[in-house]
């Protein structure tokens, strides 16, 4: 489909973005919180990889080639709207606390707590299933941050969703 879609076949690449748009979104949903950007920063991508796809040389890379796209989507937005979000997360303090020991906490919940830079780098770790260099190379953080990002994330998120561990009837 990439190869055909690289020719310019729009069918191609309309099965393209059928087969792989849920993934998108929900990679770009797990990042942003919000559905409608969600959609909107998928709809973009998918828009810049058709304008663009004759440049990607390799087909066999455009799932990576498309995450990257988006990823940078999302990154571009979050700049755009608010240039001094990321100021203070260098500080060990940036992670907010609540108590929160409602059953009813879910993991969309638990990640929208993170700062976005945070968020972004436990969602490619563990849902994107990518090493920390290649999220290091992604997001152009020293690969250090990266991993103290997932740290301190992956901290944040057991906290929140501890809750769930001491539920009744649970056998963990």
């Amino acid at each position: 489909m990439v190869s055909l879609s690289k020719t310019g076949d729009r069918q191609a690449f309309g099965e393209i973005v059928v087969r792989r748009q849920s993934w998108l979104r929900n990679l770009l949903r797990r990042c942003c919180n919000n559905n409608e950007l969600a959609d909107d920063l998928a709809q973009q991508s998918f828009l810049l990889a058709w304008k663009n796809i004759r440049q990607l040389q390799n087909p066999k890379v455009f799932g990576a080639w498309l995450k990257r796209s988006a990823i940078n989507e999302w990154l571009q937005y979050v700049r755009k709207n608010d240039p001094l979000r990321y100021a203070a997360e260098t500080a060990d303090t940036d992670l907010k606390t609540t108590d929160r020991n409602s059953l009813a906490i879910d993991l969309d919940d638990a990640l929208a707590s993170l700062p976005d830079t945070v968020r972004l780098c436990v969602v490619l770790a563990y849902h994107e299933k990518m090493t920390h260099p290649e999220i290091s190379e992604l997001l152009d953080l020293p690969e250090g941050t990266v991993k103290s990002h997932i740290r301190r994330g992956s901290q944040k998120l057991r906290q929140e969703l501890e809750a769930y561990r001491s539920a009744p009837g649970d056998l963990t």
